[in-house]
């Protein structure tokens, strides 16, 4: 109820003051309508079946973000050395889900305040980040992240990395969709499965039919 409400408060003061949330940009688009949000909360496996279900959205891919090397490879970003993190590329139209929702169920689907780390999962590759795009989407990350500290939605500070998009590397071909191939898999069902639910009890007007 506190992350609620304090969502609402942040959009009422944007509204108020004037804020543009159909920003431009700086990354060139399919289609110009649509806009580009790069997160990192965790094992993207989770991150990609969260926001695959969320209306408004048009693609989600699971790839490498904020590394020192070019085309790098999940056993090379898994061993930390590289400086990437697991991260999702998410394409949607603003006209249908507005940046700063696509910020609230990132924020609220994932652990904001474990440095390197969500759950079992450790190292700088789980880091929670936010890769922005535009002037503006660094300004709605960074008054979205301070609104929901100074509320005390979590007992510790938020940790999350908001930094400027370099460049996106798409993971190998077997982590796309990962969770629709492999519903089975113990990790899915313990882990995914679970985060989906709490999902789609959070967020039920916004899931996709």
């Amino acid at each position: 109820m506190k992350l609620f409400l304090a969502i609402v408060a942040l959009t009422a003061h944007l509204v108020a003051m004037s804020v543009n949330v159909n920003n431009k940009p700086l990354q060139t688009m399919t289609n110009k309508n649509y806009e580009t949000a790069t997160l990192g909360a965790g094992c993207f496996w989770c991150v990609e079946a969260i926001f695959s279900k969320l209306k408004g959205v048009y693609n989600v891919e699971s790839g490498y973000s904020g590394g020192k090397i070019a085309n790098p490879t999940y056993r090379e970003v898994s061993s930390g050395l590289t400086g990437h993190a697991e991260v999702v590329q998410i394409t949607f139209n603003p006209n249908e889900i507005s940046y700063a929702k696509i910020l609230e169920v990132f924020f609220k689907t994932h652990n904001p305040t474990t440095l390197n780390r969500q759950g079992a999962d450790v190292g700088t590759q789980y880091r929670s980040v936010v890769f922005y795009h535009s002037a503006e989407q660094e300004k709605v990350a960074s008054e979205v992240k301070q609104l929901l500290d100074s509320k005390g939605i979590w007992n510790d500070r938020i940790v999350t990395e908001i930094v400027p998009f370099d460049k996106f590397y798409k993971a190998e071909e077997y982590h796309q969709d990962y969770f629709s191939n492999n519903k089975r898999q113990p990790y899915c069902q313990m882990v995914i499965v679970p985060k989906l639910n709490k999902f789609e009890q959070a967020f039920k007007e916004y899931i996709k039919e």
